[in-house]
């Protein structure tokens, strides 16, 4: 691959594997988190402290973007990572979650989907050429490509017939990805296997995209209803059919125990919304599993949040503080309560990729499990 996206895999344990993504904007190690910064920002962080949590990337939305501020706005005033002051690289996802997310208010057709606009009900056509354009005037570093995520439950004729839309906009995507030759001579393009939770149509689809020709390949369709132990069992089948040189990105996952079944079969990246969601609504994510920060059993422990944490709503706060800031309102209690989970987030990345460097995968992986499992100790 050329120097603007490089995948090199350092070691292996079973299906897993530890690697790194080179891009011009810097180094990403994988397995990776990436939080989402949605509509430009990562809810309740500064850019810099989500930076030193360990995050190497960040996902933005495609759809939320391109009604506010506008793509266009975002690229005559430098591109999202001068307006949202990141600079390193962006996963920008294509808006083809929405098409299922937001059925209420979109048509779909061969030509892409129509939505009415949650914000104002103006009516706007996405293409498979519109999301790649949209993508080029955000300045993505990862280019997702247009597809329509299948609903769960689906039938099997269903499943195929949004399967084979999603890979004939898969083709218009690279080719619209081609078109832009300035960008697309400094980013990449992942396509994004669909097929619900059949094993051919799964596969059918990862053979018409290799035949396209992606530079990374997503698993979408997953997280959407259909539970841990079916979503494993989908990537059991489908993983290793997958090309095998290419980073491997799980969509939308998820929560710690996901991730950790998810990078024992060999997905290379996440992302989810959860760490930052939680820390909006007072759950808080410790080795021992979540908490819940408004319960009333916080309000005198003068303990952290979790002590093996080195964040600073951990290193400089109570779990006394934290629950009267949440039970407040204030925002100080989100922020501290999010900054703490994209710390535990990265670390448990980090914690996956030195196992599977060490050989220790099972072992690291049986003993997060079990210790999660724990649940959270009483206070004293």
């Amino acid at each position: 691959m050329s120097e603007r996206f490089s995948y090199k895999i350092h070691a292996t344990d079973g299906m897993a594997r530890a690697g790194t993504i080179q891009m011009m904007r810097g180094e990403i190690r994988t397995p990776a988190f990436m939080p989402v910064g949605t509509a430009g920002t990562v809810k309740a962080m500064y850019p810099e402290n989500v930076r030193s949590t360990g995050a190497d990337i960040l996902l933005g939305n495609t759809y939320h973007l391109m009604l506010r501020p506008t793509a266009e706005r975002v690229h005559r005033l430098g591109g999202l990572h001068k307006f949202m002051n990141w600079d390193r690289p962006i996963l920008t996802d294509s808006g083809g979650f929405q098409v299922m997310s937001l059925a209420q208010l979109r048509k779909m057709s061969e030509e892409g989907v129509t939505f009415q606009s949650h914000l104002d009900g103006s009516k706007i056509l996405l293409t498979p050429e519109r999301s790649m354009e949209i993508q080029r005037l955000l300045g993505s570093d990862i280019v997702m490509a247009f597809d329509e995520c299948t609903p769960y439950p689906a039938s099997e004729e269903q499943t195929k017939e949004s399967m084979e839309l999603s890979m004939r906009w898969a083709k218009r995507s690279r080719d619209g990805f081609n078109s832009g030759e300035e960008h697309a001579a400094r980013s990449a393009l992942f396509g994004i296997v669909q097929g619900g939770v059949y094993e051919d149509l799964r596969f059918k689809s990862i053979d018409a995209l290799t035949d396209i020709g992606f530079d990374g390949y997503a698993i979408g369709g997953l997280a959407v209803g259909e539970g841990q132990e079916m979503m494993f069992k989908v990537l059991d089948f489908t993983m290793p059919r997958m090309p095998k040189d290419t980073p491997r990105y799980l969509m939308g996952v998820g929560k710690p125990d996901d991730i950790v079944g998810a990078v024992e079969r060999g997905i290379d990246m996440f992302d989810c919304v959860m760490p930052t969601r939680s820390g909006r609504t007072g759950q808080g994510f410790t080795r021992r599993g979540a908490i819940n920060m408004k319960n009333a059993r916080h309000k005198d422990d003068m303990r952290p949040i979790d002590e093996a944490c080195s964040c600073p709503a951990c290193t400089q706060y109570s779990r006394a503080y934290i629950h009267h800031l949440i039970k407040s309102g204030e925002m100080l209690g989100s922020m501290l309560l999010t900054w703490h989970n994209l710390q535990f987030y990265q670390d448990l990345m980090a914690g996956l990729r030195s196992a599977i460097n060490e050989g220790r995968l099972t072992e690291h992986a049986n003993k997060f499990r079990e210790t999660y499992a724990l649940g959270d100790i009483d206070p004293v």
